[in-house]
């Protein structure tokens, strides 16, 4: 990335939270980024590139148009035309627009002076400019993460709010019309505490675009902003700025009202009458024809058991459901096993219900896992896991003894796995040291055959889509079975890749093609085990790995440790020195597995090959997904930067306690 200059941010003291946001937006008004492109060429002094580039900067002072902030400019001819991008925070008026623009681009060349591609972001807005066009492209650099360097008294709370809120925020954004795509509030974090947050999209970008732009910035939270008080996300496209302080007006210029379409005036006469009269008469016998069939097509639908609201939509899937019959509890048994689903037997609540401890008659424990009537796991989601895990027979799979349905209850039960999930213990201070490297590496073994399995062995080659450390269940002898297929996908033996346009699994495991462009294939679940292998071996969570007192994502730590030749700091220091070469290894194979090339991912059988066979020459693991390469740098008295113009994605690492989303908008 090219040369960046940073002026300091974030100095309001508490006192001016009571002033007006437009004076807090005006405390600091000389912040400037920038970043110069330095592989993009340069142009030569007083050439017609810069004739043309200096054309556009002197528009920006006079433009006598608002557009409600953005501006797609561009001079001269090629080879030597310019192209410009520019963009104003969607709460600035045209004066100060103007003025932030002029300013903007007249710094920005000269910090850049014969660049022909650079990009700036000041306090009130964005411009670009290249030898290219720029409009509606969606750009990965260049980029830059400058945070806060206070703490959130309390980050796990301020976090989950501000995930929250930015979430919405994003979503409003993305949805907005052509002319703004930006989306302004605030949440409580706290007692008498806020975090208020802005968004926006250049409105070149569609809905699909801009959603994609704001999860690659939000992605950069996790890494860079964990727990602190303030963050900007700043991208070719995109900008994501939060604040513990009222930054931004409330209000901003209103859009246009759409155009409405007036009724033509009828003409005057008793021709009004007959018109009328005939549209009644023609809408009448419309209405009572439609009925009719409507009436047909019920009487001779056939009648289906209405304590099984499944919407089968194949005959293969009815079959299947029949299939599966013998497995088919009575609710009254599960009551009486879960004694009424009392708190006292819940063994824990997950993203689409809860769980709960039983005993059969016979004395078998069993695990009711209760799905929540408004959970985001429908009659597709509850399908496919009883047809799947109905089948699948592993040791390493946690078993399926039956369902019920009855009503809107839906039920599965499964084998009772008496040390619960592998989360509880890797990310657990105190009982992490019941897991040393042997037992870790037996647990490594395990998922790696479970996936073997579910990839190349089963019937059906099958796709997890939510492989995580909270769907690892542990038995009394610490063996591994990977559980929950509620979003799990069916391929045929020739099949290899899929896509779909519900994104579901959990932010910090999910593979880049699948999170921003829904591509899924077994590479997808191998790079959910990557991080997985990662967590395993550090005993800390993917999205806030701290080292240092750092918060990083694991994958940009694991890289630059493995580069540096420090990569033993990413070990759990409870499992101290020994087994050192196989713990190298593998965080050599995780880092196989997290390559952002799909291709250059190993499958699960090599991955066995690998883990089994030290004879076995491991490839050089080319960058992960999701990494940005500079290290942070906190100072108290300016912001820390983080930015990267080699990585092509980025991950949404938005969620502490590994909530499993549901859907996603497609990309």
């Amino acid at each position: 990335m090219g040369s960046l200059t940073t002026v300091p941010l974030f100095s309001y003291s508490l006192v001016l939270s009571f002033l007006p946001t437009l004076i807090l937006a005006q405390l600091n008004p000389v912040y400037f980024e920038h970043d110069c492109s330095q592989g993009s060429g340069n142009y030569t002094p007083n050439s017609t590139y810069e004739a043309n580039l200096n054309s556009i900067i002197s528009r920006f002072a006079t433009l006598s148009y608002f557009n409600y902030g953005f501006f797609n400019l561009s001079a001269g001819e090629s080879p030597n035309k310019v192209y410009s991008i520019a963009l104003c925070r969607g709460d600035m008026n045209q004066v100060d627009c103007n003025t932030c623009l002029n300013s903007t681009a007249t710094e920005l060349k000269q910090f850049c002076p014969r660049n022909k591609v650079a990009t700036a972001w000041s306090e009130l807005c964005l411009v670009r400019y290249a030898n290219r066009d720029l409009y509606g492209q969606l750009e990965n650099d260049p980029r830059s993460c400058k945070n806060n360097p206070m703490n959130a008294s309390n980050p796990d709370q301020f976090n989950r709010a501000l995930s929250e809120l930015l979430n919405n925020l994003s979503s409003e954004a993305a949805a907005s019309g052509p002319l703004r795509k930006y989306a302004a509030g605030n949440a409580p974090t706290g007692i008498f505490q806020m975090v208020y947050a802005t968004v926006q999209c250049t409105p070149d970008m569609d809905q699909q675009n801009c959603t994609a732009c704001l999860n690659y910035g939000r992605s950069e939270l996790g890494g860079c902003c964990y727990g602190r008080m303030g963050c900007r996300i700043l991208r070719p496209n995109c900008v994501l700025r939060f604040e513990s302080n009222p930054f931004y007006n409330e209000t901003a210029v209103p859009l246009p009202s759409p155009p409405t379409t007036s009724s033509p005036t009828p003409p005057p006469g008793n021709g009004n009458n007959t018109t009328r009269t005939v549209i009644i008469v023609i809408a009448s016998v419309v209405g009572l024809l439609i009925l009719i069939i409507i009436s047909i097509c019920i009487f001779k639908r056939p009648k289906r058991n209405k304590d099984i609201p499944i919407k089968v939509e194949t005959k293969d899937a009815d079959n299947e459901m029949s299939a599966a019959d013998s497995l088919q509890f009575g609710f009254d048994s599960v009551l009486v096993a879960t004694d009424n689903f009392s708190d006292a037997n819940k063994l824990g609540q997950g993203g689409f219900g809860a769980v709960y401890k039983g005993q059969l008659p016979n004395g078998e424990e069993i695990a009711v896992k209760r799905l929540s009537k408004g959970s985001g796991q429908g009659d597709l989601e509850f399908k496919t896991e009883v047809q799947l895990v109905a089948k699948l027979q592993h040791r390493n799979l946690v078993r399926l003894l039956g369902f019920c349905l009855q009503g809107q209850e839906r039920l599965l039960i499964y084998e009772f796995v008496p040390n619960a999930s592998l989360d509880h213990f890797i990310f657990d201070r105190i009982r992490r040291a019941e897991l040393d490297w042997e037992t870790r590496f037996k647990i490594i073994h395990g998922i790696v055959r479970g996936l073997l399995y579910l990839h190349e062995d089963s019937r059906l080659r099958i796709i997890h889509r939510d492989l995580k450390a909270s769907n690892i269940l542990l038995d009394a002898e610490m063996v591994p079975k990977i559980a929950d297929f509620g979003m799990a996908r069916l391929f045929g033996q020739d099949e290899t890749q899929g896509s779909t346009s519900r994104i579901v699994g959990t932010h910090g495991y999910m593979a880049p093609e699948y999170v921003f462009h829904g591509q899924f294939s077994v590479k997808s679940d191998v790079f959910s085990f990557g991080v997985l292998l990662l967590e395993i071996i550090s005993g800390q969570r993917n999205n806030s790995f701290r080292y240092d007192e750092q918060y990083e994502y694991i994958l940009g730590f694991a890289w630059r440790s493995w580069r540096e030749g420090t990569a033993l700091n990413l070990v759990d220091p409870i499992l101290g020195d020994g087994s050192r070469n196989e713990i190298m290894r593998c965080i050599h194979i995780a880092l196989l597995c997290v390559q952002e090339n799909v291709a250059a991912r190993p499958t699960m059988a090599s991955v066995v090959l690998m883990l089994n066979s030290f004879s076995t020459t491991l490839a050089v693991p080319a960058q992960p997904a999701f990494v940005m390469q500079s290290s942070f740098n906190f100072d108290m008295s300016t912001s820390s930067a983080s930015a990267s113009n080699q990585s092509n994605t980025e991950l949404p690492p938005l969620s502490r306690n590994e909530v499993s989303i549901s859907e996603l908008s497609p990309r």
